[in-house]
């Protein structure tokens, strides 16, 4: 495990001293902390003249383009820059205007046609004469946007020429190579692989200076080629296109700050999809895909978090490389799962080549690239505390007087609740709840008047329909509700049945005044319980069909709402850190014996502390239900300790483990291989571990970087395997 004693491997060396050196000063944060706001605005005479805010944000672009700094470091193989701290903090700078995440971008599609196709398109489109103002004015920005970046590109070659001039000879060629590759592109399409690596970063990195945090997408499907064509050709060698890849990594840490904020320092929603098929279902494995865990095994840069798409036909080879990185630590590398996530999202209505050419939205959630418009509708779905009477209804849910006495029979108005004659009764309560809250979900508005015509040219069909990625212009526009909690709904409705309803050992609302204490005074029946139950996590038939009710009751909720007002409603299962600070301040005590305040369960993972027979089983208890239910997907998270995959014991263990997650028909699996102890002292010595990273949820972060809060979650997750037994 990498103890974060430093920024690079020294076990693993395959790139240069100049490129590890460049790593070791952009993870130190010492590029991070040079950003700065931006020291230029809009002119008031603009402001003053009134403009639509799709003219007022192209304005913005225009303005970064022309004024931002540029960053062009010695040894750099790659130009382009994000050098204005507005857009660290989610905004559009110069414009009171939050940006866009949780999205992947057409980048594969810019590749194709360069912005040059993109402008034609734009042109095309404004020919038609059955446009209206608005429609008009949007597509104008767009143009507008595309001057803007054709701008900041040309400051680039200027500067770049700049120093050519001055520079001596070894310089100069270095200079040279990097200039001669920045020339067509992205204008033109690509022709080399230096210039599709160079093309694909600035793309990305033009967006994020203007404030857009896109995820990148399928990178070996989209730079595969050029590789296979340069080596072919003796354009290039694969030890100079590791280190190309290599100044990507290392350029995407650019935001880091080696400072605290939250979730960490490297939530961007920058991930990449490696792997998996492409749209005729031929498998996307080349020499990009090595050469990407090749840079990360020796940079342990988390700023990009890996999903690597499996299935059963994925060689052996892959799998034994991905469980060599996953036991550096860090949760870098993830795991999809094609053999169940490809069918799930045809089934949902996807044509079956955009479903096999899937990727994320910055975290895990499942999308189409370069044609979603995505959202997601997180909420608590311990709505069972409702139905105890342990919590009130929201104060929205009373506006609309959704109050249990319209239509359950044992509810009072106080939020009090008499004894349900019998567990069907309660259950009915708890469903009535779960489907009210999925109707306000469902039926909540999914677009907004928030300008993005930057972002909106790089997203199928926004041009050809004139409307912006969050008024309906792109080929889908997907809200998926995700609830969390489900685990502990289930473990709570499992004690209840089997105490008040089978074996009769106290009433109901004996358990509820317990429960209401906080337990106090009845930590022996605590006890009991946590070590009598075997909760979800366990393999247990009575446990997993309890959750196996209760996800698939939402999942018909949801399935049955499909659709509405133009827009996909997938249902999807996650907590992305929400169990913590946003979850916990309305969570009472549970009827499974956690205590108020306890961080309960991450996504669609066992409750921490729960799961007490191994990752095998917890993953067997995870793969129970029928996935074919929820195209929004979901995660489980494992953390395994690093004494348990040591060896090539451990290695065979870890490759065990994604075989079988595959085969069960899981979906999304993330594993930290860490240890308790180090992250205990992590959180007492930050000063030692700057590198520790951890997997927080859809991303990784430097554990150093998160808050106190977000640190204790990590920590809280069942730790697997402490004392050596294999997974």
């Amino acid at each position: 495990m990498n103890k974060g004693g430093g920024f690079v491997s020294e076990s693993v060396r395959r790139l240069s001293e100049e490129t590890r050196r460049l790593a070791e000063l952009y993870m130190s944060g010492e590029v991070g902390r040079s950003v700065r706001p931006a020291e230029f605005g809009l002119s008031a005479d603009f402001v003053d003249s009134g403009p639509t805010p799709d003219r007022l944000y192209a304005e913005a672009v225009r303005r970064i383009a022309a004024c931002a700094p540029l960053r062009i470091l010695p040894g750099e193989k790659l130009a382009g820059a994000a050098t204005v701290s507005e857009a660290m903090r989610h905004e559009v700078p110069l414009t009171p205007y939050r940006s866009i995440s949780h999205t992947t971008l057409g980048f594969e599609m810019a590749l194709r046609f360069g912005y040059r196709g993109v402008r034609r398109r734009i042109e095309t489109r404004l020919a038609d004469n059955g446009l209206d103002a608005g429609e008009r004015d949007f597509l104008e920005a767009m143009r507008l946007c595309l001057e803007a970046a054709r701008h900041w590109h040309a400051r680039h070659v200027a500067e770049l020429e700049r120093r050519m001039a001055a520079a001596r000879d070894g310089e100069r060629r270095q200079l040279s190579a990097v200039l001669v590759a920045l020339r067509p592109v992205p204008e033109h399409p690509p022709r080399t692989f230096r210039e599709a690596v160079q093309a694909l970063w600035l793309l990305w990195n033009f967006q994020r200076l203007c404030g857009n945090w896109s995820g990148i997408g399928r990178m070996d499907k989209m730079l595969g080629p050029f590789l296979e064509r340069d080596v072919a050709a003796g354009r290039t060698t694969l030890d100079e296109a590791r280190e190309l890849l290599a100044h990507f990594w290392i350029k995407g840490c650019e935001w880091i700050t080696a400072e605290g904020r939250g979730s960490g320092d490297a939530q961007y929603y920058q991930n990449i999809v490696l792997a998996g098929v492409d749209e005729q279902g031929l498998p996307v494995l080349n020499a990009v895909t090595d050469l990407v865990l090749d840079v990360v095994e020796e940079l342990r840069i988390a700023d990009f978090p890996i999903a690597v798409r499996l299935s059963s036909r994925t060689p052996e080879r892959l799998l034994r490389r991905m469980a060599d990185l996953q036991r550096l630590g860090g949760g870098i590398v993830a795991a999809y799962n094609d053999d169940r996530i490809v069918p799930v999202l045809a089934q949902f209505g996807y044509p079956l080549p955009e479903a096999r050419n899937y990727a994320n939205d910055g975290c895990w959630e499942l999308l189409v690239p370069g044609k979603t418009s995505f959202g997601y509708q997180p909420f608590d779905a311990l709505l069972l505390q409702e139905t105890l009477g342990l919590t009130r209804p929201e104060p929205d849910e009373r506006r609309r007087k959704i109050e249990c006495d319209e239509w359950a029979p044992h509810a009072r108005p106080d939020g009090a609740r008499r004894d349900y004659p019998d567990f069907e009764a309660l259950y009915a309560d708890f469903h009535h709840r779960l489907e009210r809250q999925i109707e306000r979900l469902t039926d909540a508005s999914a677009f907004s008047d928030t300008p993005c015509p930057l972002l909106s040219l790089l997203v199928e069909d926004c041009i050809g329909r004139a409307r912006s990625y969050l008024q309906g212009g792109p080929v889908y526009t997907v809200r998926s509700p995700h609830a969390g909690g489900l685990p502990d709904v289930a473990n709570s409705l499992l004690v209840v049945r089997r105490l008040v309803y089978e074996e009769k050992t106290l009433p109901l609302s004996d358990l509820v005044a317990i429960v209401r204490s906080d337990w106090a005074g009845q930590e022996a029946l605590r006890r009991r319980i946590l070590t009598r139950f075997e909760f979800y996590g366990n393999d247990r038939a009575e446990a997993d069909a309890m959750l196996a009710r209760v996800f698939n009751d939402y999942t018909d909720l949801v399935g049955a709402r499909r659709e509405r007002h133009g827009v996909l409603r997938p249902a999807g299962v996650s907590t992305f850190g929400r169990e913590g600070s946003v979850f916990l301040p309305h969570r009472t005590a549970t009827a499974s014996g956690q205590k108020r305040g306890a961080i309960l369960a991450p996504n669609l993972s066992p409750t921490p502390g729960a799961d007490r027979r191994g990752p095998s089983a917890a993953i067997r208890s995870h793969c129970s239900l029928d996935y074919s239910r929820l195209p929004g997907g979901t995660a489980l998270d494992l953390k395994i300790h690093p004494s348990a995959v040591a060896g090539e014991a451990g290695r065979t263990a870890l490759v065990g483990l994604l075989r079988a997650f595959v085969r069960l028909g899981g979906m999304f699996m993330q594993t930290d291989v860490v240890d308790n102890d180090v992250l205990r002292d992590a959180q007492a010595h930050p000063d030692r571990y700057p590198n520790l990273s951890v997997r927080v949820s859809g991303w990784s972060a430097r554990f150093a970087t998160l808050s106190r809060e977000w640190q204790d979650m990590i920590i809280a997750r069942t730790e697997q395997g402490r004392y050596g037994e294999r997974p």
